[in-house]
């Protein structure tokens, strides 16, 4: 897309929103509320491509409609005619013409290749959602526009959060007007998330041009292994400073509002072991692979080895989710391959009354790190010969000796992964010092008073933030970017 169609699109965002806004902290009738918020958000979505708001528009109805239906007879029948739609309409616009792709003569592929409707991964799984809740008996009982709100939440639409409906129908109901703490901390998180984001855009491009993690892949044809580990784990923290600083920017957006939509990640680059990993990356989409995939498959059979092949298909469905390609499969299989092989361990560890010393907790985030970011080689090779090049690379003891990549983007890694641990050891100790319930007696007297008075400070970090958003945007050549995750 053109620079000035996405700043025509980032401009009508920022009036929007601010209309929106305005009206939830001023007014209180819930019909006014309502009808602002969905028909900012409808505009929003036409100013991508108006077929694609007819997509949205065909599932809001046909869902709504079917939603009717269950709750008139919560029966298996209504309830799988839903599964079907949806999945049907997926398959349509994001499959199909992925699976056709090489099947089909060259002069046939464009004929039948049909754009991707934003954010169609996100709402037809929040379609599917309210179908579950309601068959779970859920007292859920949606106007048509608010089902069409909760489509359409233009927060949310085009990349997630996935919210469900008994979280959000109360709240869009709800005829309390916003208030000035709610607004400020969303704005603060909007600026983090685009300070994120930019982040985000600098690793993809490098300090030089042609020296980012984008040109590794794309351009490089011989790696080392000291190269391959540093795109891995480059890649891994890219994609969560550009998907989280998008979270960042669509949970602040919405709770500038007075809403609350989940949280998508939660220090996944602390995680100890691939559990705490998933429940702390793209979190939304996780709890509701877990909660309607999982559960409703692992109690079907009580063998443990049952329970294992749900978790493992539940993780290729995460995969399958991105998309239908075999490098997302192998990358869902294998992450369903190191869920499995932890239970297993943990069984052993209970069994054996084996009992790890603390000094493991180093050498377990390391492995768990190392392991994550093997699994996003998969996850962004451009086919799966330049994976197993990869993969190669790795297993040659030779090739730690040297590498290729410009140093550049060592450095830069080095950096922002340094700054992102520093950040988060501040943030755990304001937040002890802050917490009355914390009895240690650790903390500093200057730590104590900071901590104290952080409203005081904290403005002036934020305005630096914002700052080195603007210079990094300005000295970026390209314009604006596009969030990597719309393309799911």
């Amino acid at each position: 897309m053109e620079i000035g169609g996405m700043l025509f699109q980032a401009a009508c965002y920022v009036l929007l929103f601010l209309v929106c806004v305005a009206v939830f902290a001023k007014v209180r009738s819930r019909i006014v509320r309502q009808a602002v918020l969905l028909a900012s958000s409808v505009v929003l979505y036409l100013t991508w491509q108006p077929w694609f708001a007819a997509v949205l528009l065909t599932s809001i109805v046909a869902n709504f409609l079917l939603g009717k239906w269950l709750r008139a007879k919560p029966h298996w029948l209504p309830l799988s005619a839903g599964i079907f739609f949806n999945l049907a309409l997926l398959a349509v616009f994001k499959y199909v013409p992925q699976l056709t792709f090489h099947i089909l003569p060259s002069s046939l592929q464009e004929a039948t290749r049909l754009a991707l409707p934003l954010g169609i991964s996100f709402w037809t799984f929040q379609a599917l959602s309210y179908l579950f809740d309601l068959y779970r008996g859920e007292d859920l009982d949606p106007t048509f526009a608010e089902f069409a709100l909760y489509m359409v939440f233009f927060p949310v639409t085009i990349s997630g959060p996935v919210c469900r409906m008994p979280d959000m129908l109360p709240q869009f109901r709800s005829e309390e007007t916003t208030a000035w703490s709610d607004i400020g901390l969303g704005l603060r998180r909007i600026a983090i998330g685009v300070f994120m984001m930019q982040l985000g855009k600098l690793l993809g491009q490098g300090i030089l041009a042609g020296d980012g993690i984008a040109s590794g892949f794309d351009h490089t044809t011989q790696w080392s292994a000291t190269d391959v580990w540093c795109l891995a784990f480059g890649y891994g923290l890219q994609l969560f400073f550009d998907f989280a600083g998008y979270s960042h920017v669509a949970i602040g957006a919405a709770r500038a509002l007075g809403i609350t939509v989940p949280e998508n990640f939660d220090r996944p680059f602390a995680s100890t072991n691939p559990s705490v990993f998933w429940m702390r990356w793209h979190m939304s989409l996780s709890f509701w692979i877990r909660d309607y995939v999982f559960f409703p498959l692992a109690p079907l059979r009580r063998e443990m080895w049952w329970r294992h092949l749900a978790l493992a298909l539940s993780m290729v469905v995460f995969g399958l989710w991105h998309k239908a390609t075999l490098l997302f499969l192998i990358w869902g299989c294998y992450h369903g391959v190191l869920l499995v092989s932890q239970r297993l361990l943990q069984q052993a560890e209970r069994r054996f009354k084996w009992q790890l010393p603390r000094i493991w907790t180093p050498f377990s985030w390391l492995v768990t790190a190392a392991l994550i970011s093997l699994g996003w080689i998969f996850f962004r090779a451009n086919s799966p010969a330049q994976a197993r090049y990869m993969l190669a690379a790795v297993a040659t003891p030779g090739s730690y000796a040297s590498h290729y990549l410009s140093s550049s983007l060592y450095i830069l890694i080095a950096i922002l992964s340094a700054g992102y641990a520093a950040v988060l050891l501040v943030n755990d100790a304001l937040n002890r010092a802050t917490d009355p319930t914390d009895a240690s007696g650790h903390q500093s007297g200057m730590l104590s008073l900071m901590s104290r008075s952080r409203w005081f400070w904290l403005p002036a970090v934020y305005a630096l933030a914002l700052l080195v958003v603007l210079m990094i945007t300005l000295t970026q050549q390209g314009g604006v970017g596009q969030m990597m995750y719309r393309s799911f």
